[in-house]
């Protein structure tokens, strides 16, 4: 497992990766595409010509197809064409302040998108591995100090938490009815659980890292909703390396018993505030910052702290994040220094990925 994703286990697979436009989607891709595996996207345009996967001009070197999860026989149609091997679902309205303003578009995408692809693979009928990607706000959050593992108890407070957890007790009940009625067909399903996700090319809206490299290039002061709050940091490759493992347990010879839900996020020690992402942020790239008061104020919900137990993942498969929060933090100002000074995105990105693999 040290030589994740250089090796020849990608090699010509053929590889779906939904949501493949969006800032996971497009690193992901580009990890796929570099291990030689068939990479075939399905989702959205991507979000402007700034979006990560135009940077990578990742058009080029996948299977691109623009399909709404809520269409049905658009889904179906590019799964039957596709014919997986291997499924990464990470397209979603992935956004808690936009799913109070439109929940139930979130709902929509979340919940219901996520039952179209899998209907389609239970359609097509053909052996693959499926990783469903959720969120570490799944969990009911005790607002307390509190490593959440997969056992404790889901229940999530805004819209879009709580369309994940929906998302979960479907897929465990989409594995039930399949093995009940005898139609499962070789498609092992696990879901993972992520933490907050930091590195070059994020343009998200409402999203820390995002809003203080935009402000940082229009020479504004950076604005903190909440500086207190606590999050489970950690570098898009490292929460990616976990999504690659557990596709390869899943598609190994024993692969049903890790047909679970799965932590992914640092290790205990390297969880931090808002307040320290930013200084720290701001030490390499120069910059001040000034708190605004809570997102809150209008009733909305935020926890304050949010932090997961990654030991299963640890014990069961050898995850084992590769650069604690400092390193994480320096590689993603200096992507988006060198990108916005006007180094290719692409070769950025290879270099930081290679830097990654060598970690």
């Amino acid at each position: 497992m040290e030589n994740l994703g250089v090796g020849d286990s990608w090699k010509g697979r053929r590889v779906l990766v939904t949501g493949h436009t969006g800032f996971k989607g497009s690193w992901l891709s580009l990890w796929l595409l570099e291990s030689g595996a068939s990479v075939y996207g399905l989702a959205l345009e991507p979000q402007g010509p700034s979006s990560l996967f135009n940077q990578l001009q990742l058009s080029n070197s996948l299977d691109h197809a623009i399909c709404d999860l809520r269409d049905f026989e658009g889904v179906k149609e590019r799964v039957d064409e596709v014919d997986p091997e291997f499924v990464f679902h990470l397209a979603a309205q992935p956004l808690v302040l936009k799913s109070y303003v439109d929940p139930l578009a979130t709902w929509n995408v979340n919940l219901l998108g996520s039952l179209h692809l899998l209907e389609a693979l239970r359609l097509l009928g053909s052996p693959c591995a499926v990783v469903m990607i959720t969120t570490d706000k799944v969990y009911e959050n005790r607002g307390v100090n509190h490593f959440y593992s997969e056992g404790d108890r889901l229940g999530g407070f805004d819209p879009y938490s709580c369309s994940k957890v929906a998302l979960e007790i479907a897929v465990e009940s989409w594995r039930k009815a399949c093995d009940f009625t005898g139609k499962r067909k070789g498609i092992r399903i696990a879901v993972a659980r992520a933490g907050n996700v930091i590195g070059g090319g994020d343009w998200g809206a409402d999203r820390l890292v995002p809003d203080i490299v935009r402000a940082l290039l229009a020479n504004q002061v950076v604005e903190l909703r909440n500086p207190d709050s606590i999050r489970p940091w950690q570098h898009v490759l490292d929460v990616l390396s976990g999504y690659l493992l557990l596709a390869e347990m899943l598609s190994s010879s024993d692969g049903r018993r890790y047909e679970e839900a799965w932590n992914f996020g640092p290790e205990p020690t390297e969880i931090r505030t808002v307040r320290e992402l930013a200084e720290a942020i701001l030490e390499i790239w120069p910059g001040i910052w000034r708190e605004t008061g809570p997102t809150c104020s209008n009733g909305q919900h935020e926890a304050e702290f949010l932090a997961l137990s990654i030991k299963k993942a640890q014990e069961e498969f050898g995850f084992t994040p590769r650069w604690n929060f400092s390193e994480s933090v320096r590689r993603t100002v200096e992507w988006y220094r060198c990108v916005s000074n006007g180094t290719d995105a692409l070769e950025m990105a290879r270099e930081q990925l290679s830097a990654y693999l060598a970690a």
